[in-house]
């Protein structure tokens, strides 16, 4: 789930940014005034944008940026003078006085962006390379001689042991050898 997570210590600015992105289709996961409540709210997202000016209540915006997942990104709404010369991954500067307009082409092109970084991530566990593809061949083999199972069963049998342990199913599969050889 993708969420927008608006933080300002000024609770009046963040009802504010929070209704702009609203009155354009955009879904706001939570509006707050501290980088420990905006932590909060990403935590029940899995990426998401974080709008927020450059101080919060109890950190700067530094800080929030390093104590937020790789999976958001971070739009700063500041004087140039605070964040101008700095490049800090993940985090994209828009100058105060905002201009409707910008703000939300910027909003939606971060999120174009984090579901580009979304669809490649979930292609790359689609691809396994060919070594990886071998050893899960073989534990399947080993299964379905060993337990008589049919070649649907052990795949099945890998790829739950995969989601129960965390794992991905290669490794899964190099456990399963281990333990069955």
């Amino acid at each position: 789930m993708v969420g927008i997570i608006v933080v300002f210590p000024n609770k009046d600015n963040a009802a504010n940014i929070r209704n702009l992105l609203v009155r354009n289709g955009m879904a706001v996961t939570g509006v707050c005034t501290s980088g420990a409540q905006a932590l909060h709210y990403a935590d029940t997202a899995d990426q998401g944008i974080v709008v927020c000016g450059s101080k919060l209540k109890d950190m700067m915006y530094t800080e929030l940026r390093e104590y937020l997942p790789r999976e958001f990104d971070m739009l700063l709404l500041a004087s140039p003078d605070r964040w101008s010369g700095r490049d800090i991954e993940g985090v994209i500067g828009l100058s105060m006085p905002l201009k409707a307009y910008d703000f939300i082409n910027t909003v939606e092109m971060m999120l174009a962006g984090l579901e580009r970084r979304r669809r490649k991530r979930k292609q790359e566990v689609k691809t396994r390379d060919p070594r990886q593809q071998e050893t899960i061949r073989k534990a399947k083999e080993l299964l379905m001689e060993r337990n008589h199972m049919t070649e649907e069963e052990a795949h099945r049998y890998i790829q739950k042991c995969s989601m129960d342990s965390g794992t991905n199913m290669a490794e899964t599969a190099e456990m399963v050898l281990s333990v069955m050889s």
